[in-house]
């Protein structure tokens, strides 16, 4: 066998894969002591004779190259080159096998080096006899381009800078949508982002390497490598920029003016104001165009509704005054017979009843109901929002065009909202959240949630990841802003690595500043919310425990909790811990004529109840799917036509029955009754 013609053509080789290459790459071999012997054993039997003490391929100069440069590759268009991908000749099983053996394992790093010559030509051996013998080796010189500089001790640092491109680059394209891209470039062209214009270029090319990636192909890791390199560390590290920041909250279904807003927050001056809305003129003519396309455009236009917009088919209850004025189906006498009572069944003495057994057995023969608002209702407010074109097409997920919006502004829990604003996780199989500085006084305290876990672990702002129960805290607000409501997180998204056994939630403050109104609290499972509220100041150094919660195979509970205690309030113009008037009792209209589109609510609509808020005239969560492809252009939509004021609305309590809740109320029937209802 020729070994020279064997290691020139590897040499001509190396030179082909390196012409077109600004860079090579070495793979992750592990020990090269291996390599050197898969090389040995790889000469079929017989070829490979001894010659003297060891076999005839077996010298220091050869093993020294296949250590040094045998597991060198070259990358293009997402494919692998090693050094021994090449017509070898007789020498081509021994090629195979360790091309074979380098493609077994992934791509390491670039090849970073100050060293351009690997192996030698040949040497001379000068024999017993005064006569010579010349070797032959492995040899290879490498483009100056190739050679790093520098000191040894850098190159260590260069590779780990290669490596972070690399591995930032594909997380930012696995994590980083296409339409959230598509929408900051369009926010940089309609000028409404803060420095926008810097990276434009740089969006630009990001947004082709993201059209480009092979996400289903098996050698996308490789085209990461290779794109690496050409684009440089500014889009390569394109997740850990500011403008990142932003891309991820987009891609994560952040609200987008909650997204410009928390990198303004990060780029901008404070006493920066944005020129523009955020959302772009192709957003607004896109959207205007699924609208008119849809028939909605009478839709869009929301005020509160009042009792001549409901009929009795969609509602629970009706006072005497509600029934008068209702859309009741039917002639003047049948409305008549609707404020009769029917004949009440028996029922012993009972302080609490279900929710079932309230709507089945006890309203068909009220007459008049009262309830009990209490302080902790008031987070709970609700107004019924109606068209203002009456019979305009129905905009939302459900067969008709009513909605409902919460105190602030919201669909659901005041400290759930504030958790998700707050960048915190509030799905997955448990939750506990906390919430202090939500009233007129500035509580600046700085409280703390902790968690200790049937593991022994102790979650909190020094240990924030339990890697053994997958919980986090990843919420922490250490100074509360004036005005603002403060809140900590933590989350468990799955059930699948927390241990059985007693997770024990305490509050701890960790500084008091002078601040006295106590917290709230929330523990969420199996879709249920358990709310706690502490009215007392914590002193220096408290712990307060709030809740036990046991997870055993039958699934979560409360075992041991924290008493609520609420001091009187008044809202939207009725007193707390006194009696009102229910006008109607109903489901959320996502429930009426027999629908089941999403949660269920229950709303106690109060008399005198007056909503002094401009709530949104829809959320995007209540949208027709067909609309969501403009979920952005409807955000500000939504808030844009805000519901005018009105004292003529349907507004009181209301209930997400996902959750766990109670209800005090007076009822009016054959007998009076004072009646708890939970549910």
């Amino acid at each position: 066998m020729d070994f020279i013609k064997f290691r020139d053509a590897l040499a001509v080789h190396v030179g082909r894969m390196v012409a077109g290459a600004d860079y090579l790459f070495v793979v992750d071999v592990g020990d090269k002591s291996l390599m050197w012997g898969r090389y040995l054993a790889s000469f079929p039997a017989g070829t490979n004779g001894l010659f003297r003490e060891r076999t005839s391929h077996d010298c220091s100069a050869c093993r020294s190259f296949v250590k040094q440069f045998g597991n060198v590759v070259s990358i293009a268009d997402g494919n692998l080159t090693t050094i021994w991908d090449f017509d070898a000749g007789e020498y081509q099983p021994i090629a195979d096998a360790m091309s074979d053996y380098v493609k077994s394992f992934p791509v390491g790093n670039v090849l970073v080096t100050g060293q351009l010559v690997y192996g030698v030509d040949s040497n001379v051996e000068t024999l017993e006899d005064k006569s010579t013998l010349r070797w032959h080796h492995f040899h290879v010189v490498l483009p100056a381009k190739f050679s790093a500089g520098g000191r040894r001790e850098t190159f260590g640092t260069l590779q780990s800078q290669y490596m972070a491109t690399a591995q930032v680059l594909q997380r930012s394209l696995l994590e980083i949508t296409e339409d959230a891209v598509l929408t900051v470039l369009e926010l940089i062209a309609s000028n409404s982002l803060y420095k926008g214009e810097e990276w434009k270029a740089v969006l630009e090319r990001f947004l082709a390497l993201h059209r480009a990636y092979p996400r289903s192909n098996a050698q996308a890791s490789l085209w990461v490598w290779e794109q690496s390199v050409k684009v440089g560390p500014v889009i390569g590290r394109i997740k850990n920029h500011s403008i990142g920041v932003l891309l991820q909250d987009i891609s994560g279904g952040m609200e987008l003016d909650k997204a410009v807003s928390r990198y303004e927050a990060i780029v901008a001056p404070q006493n920066y104001k944005r020129p523009k809305a955020i959302f772009t003129k192709r957003m607004v003519e896109d959207a205007k165009a699924a609208i008119t396309e849809m028939g909605l455009a009478d839709s869009l236009a929301r005020r509160y509704a009042n009792i001549d917009d409901i009929t009795v088919n969609n509602i629970l209850f009706a006072n005497r005054d509600a029934v008068q004025r209702m859309a009741t189906p039917g002639d003047a006498f049948d409305r008549l017979s609707a404020t009769l009572p029917t004949n009440p069944k028996a029922f012993a003495k009972l302080d609490e009843v279900p929710l079932a057994t309230f709507l089945k057995d006890v309203l068909p023969t009220a007459r008049n109901v009262e309830l009990l608002l209490e302080g902790e209702h008031i987070r709970k407010m609700v107004s019924l929002v109606a068209p203002v074109v009456a019979d305009s097409r129905p905009l939302f997920k459900w067969g008709n065009n009513f909605a409902w919006a919460y105190t602030g502004n919201m669909t659901d829990s005041v400290l759930k909202h504030a958790v998700k604003s707050a960048g915190g996780a509030v799905d997955g199989a448990l939750r506990f959240s906390l919430m202090w500085n939500e009233g007129p006084e500035w509580d600046k305290n700085d409280l703390d949630a902790h968690c200790h876990t049937p593991g022994g672990e102790h979650i909190y702002f020094s240990r924030k990841h339990d890697y053994g129960s997958g919980g986090v805290l990843d919420v922490d607000i250490i100074d509360p802003s004036q005005g603002k409501p403060a809140v900590e997180n933590i989350t468990w998204p799955t059930l699948a690595s927390m241990p059985h056994g007693i997770y024990k939630f305490k509050v701890h403050c960790y500084s008091n500043r002078g601040g006295r109104c106590g917290f709230k609290a929330e523990v969420e499972f199996n879709g249920q919310i358990h709310e706690f509220a502490y009215d007392k100041g914590m002193r220096q150094g408290e712990f307060v425990d709030v809740a036990e919660v046991r997870l055993s195979k039958g699934g979560f509970e409360i075992v041991k909790s924290l008493d609520s205690k609420v001091s009187s309030r008044e809202a939207w113009g009725l007193k707390t811990q006194q009696f009102h008037p229910v006008q109607v009792i109903m489901h959320s209209p996502n429930h009426w004529d027999g629908q089941g589109a999403g949660n269920k609510h229950l709303f106690f609509m109060l008399k005198g109840c007056v909503n002094p808020e401009q709530p949104n005239g829809f959320f995007n969560e209540y949208l027709h799917s067909d609309l969501m492809a403009h979920k952005r252009v409807f955000e500000a939509l939504g808030s844009q036509m805000r519901v005018a004021p009105s004292g003529d609305q349907l507004s009181g309590v209301g209930f997400s029955l996902t959750q766990r809740g109670a209800v005090t109320v007076k009822v009016e029937g054959a007998v009076s009754r004072l009646l708890k209802v939970v549910f």
